[in-house]
């Protein structure tokens, strides 16, 4: 059960979803970079359970402990470890699940692979797991930002029936604080209360919702990424990124499958010069990436999250001891967890980025891959 991912910028998740807390573990993050308690604080602020009547019934405050790898508000170079301990448990709730598999959860993948199961809340395979990956996140887009420029944020495009229009202006690299104030993370505030009204029906229904995010990556350079090779690809590594956060079932890039229904004249992102003579898009159908590298223009990742599989009304399932016909009832079930979904792929894509950056430009120390960076930048000539 291997929990550890990169190969530059190395992180480690550990800890379950009802154990005494969960905790993050980042190797190789540069030297040098400004990143004090405050910084990770504010990201798990955004994605933390509870804020929302309409969204979450768990409530964890999602203190966070700095063990190492900071000394006077900056990075050493050394391991970073943060903890991040479980309030909320309330084990009890999932007593009467022991014996049950809960439909579209992992209870019986995770039984037959392994053996056996924690089933309080889902124990390793839960999304309280997440937690742990947006404090690396949180890491990873104080590097991106301090050392190449690069700003990140995510909006919710639907949930349920209800969609943001597709003429939809795309938000600005400003607009984070907006969107974070909104109940369901919209940038359309018309579509915002439409979505609001049907989680609210989803609530007196007893059922749940899925939806999509986008993230969107500002002022990316070109280059990152490869070609051909498959664990190198930037698209490839942010699909699977992406893709492996708990219960997402489907991630594009750019306009992903609403291209493949295009004919190739309108499809494809026509390019020119601009006013200071460098190469860009006139349309960024393509979300940011040509050939499984960057190309300079705004970075669009999509994905899709399906309703939450724990729903009110019970659904069929078997009693694992006896075989017999039973009922996944739960007691505590959420309507709908898009907007946590948003931060939470916000900070995977800002992972994949951090390896990226450094597998491009180098750096023990943020200084350096910074100067890097710019002798990069400064040697572009397209005139």
């Amino acid at each position: 059960m291997g929990n550890t991912f990169g190969k530059l910028f190395r992180l480690t998740t550990f800890g379950e979803s009802h154990g005494k807390a969960l905790g993050a573990i980042v190797d190789g993050c540069p030297a040098g970079l400004d990143l004090d308690l405050e910084k990770i604080r504010i990201e798990m602020q955004r994605r933390k359970p509870g804020q929302s009547k309409i969204t979450t019934q768990r409530k964890e405050e999602d203190e966070i402990e700095l063990l190492s790898g900071v000394f006077e508000g900056k990075t050493t170079g050394t391991p970073i470890g943060i903890l991040i301990p479980n309030e909320d448990q309330k084990s009890k709730d999932y007593a009467h699940i022991a014996d049950a598999f809960r439909p579209s959860h992992a209870d019986y993948t995770y039984f037959e692979k392994y053996g056996h199961r924690d089933h309080r809340g889902g124990g390793r395979s839960s999304a309280r797991e997440t937690a742990a990956r947006v404090a690396l996140g949180a890491v990873a887009r104080n590097f991106l930002e301090q050392s190449v420029g690069i700003t990140i944020l995510s909006h919710v495009l639907s949930i349920g029936s209800v969609r943001v229009p597709d003429d939809t202006k795309l938000p600005s690299a400003t607009d984070m604080k907006l969107i974070d104030e909104d109940p369901v993370r919209c940038a359309d505030a018309q579509s915002s209360q439409a979505m609001i009204a049907e989680i609210e029906k989803a609530h007196r229904d007893g059922d749940t919702l899925g939806g999509v995010v986008e993230v969107l990556a500002f002022n990316m350079p070109p280059g990152l990424g490869s070609h051909v090779h498959w664990d190198r690809r930037l698209d490839s590594k942010l699909a699977g990124a992406v893709m492996g956060i708990q219960a997402i079932k489907g991630v594009e890039i750019g306009d992903g499958f609403l291209t493949a229904t295009r004919r190739g004249s309108v499809a494809h992102d026509e390019i020119e010069k601009n006013s200071n003579g460098a190469i860009v898009r006139r349309t960024d159908r393509a979300g940011g990436t040509e050939g499984g590298m960057s190309n300079g223009e705004i970075l669009r990742v999509r994905a899709a999250m399906k309703p939450i599989s724990t729903v009110p009304k019970a659904l069929d399932t078997i009693d694992v001891s006896t075989g017999e016909a039973a009922k996944a009832i739960n007691q505590r079930s959420d309507v709908c967890a898009v907007p946590a979904a948003g931060v939470v792929a916000e900070a995977m894509v800002a992972l994949v980025l951090a390896e990226a950056v450094l597998e491009k430009f180098g750096g023990d120390s943020v200084t350096e891959t910074r100067r890097n960076f710019e002798s990069y930048m400064s040697s572009l000539n397209f005139k």
